[in-house]
This record gives structure tokens, sequence and C-alpha cells, in this order.
């Protein structure tokens, strides 16, 4: 229950990070969004 809950804050923060970095112009935000999504993915795919 506590990793689903986790799971989802990071793809929430992940997609924010997405959304101000495409707003700002800037990459560096959006790469780090886009790694987060894996990261869930993973974490996901393991548990």
């Amino acid at each position: 229950m506590m990793k689903n809950i986790l799971l989802i804050l990071l793809i929430i923060i992940a997609i924010i990070m997405i959304i101000l970095g495409l707003r700002a112009g800037v990459l560096p935000p959006v790469f780090t969004g886009i790694g987060f999504i894996v990261i869930s993915i993973l974490l996901y795919r393991n548990g």
C-alpha cells in the first residue's frame, strides 16, 4: 500500500516537473521528470 502511494507521488512530481520545464523552456527538469517516470515503472515491475 505504501509503495503504491509513493509511486503515485513520484509520477505526480514527474508530470509537474515536465510541465514546468516545458513552460520555462528548459530541458533539465523535463529530463528529470522522464527519469522519475522510468524509475517508477521499474519499481512497479519489481514489486
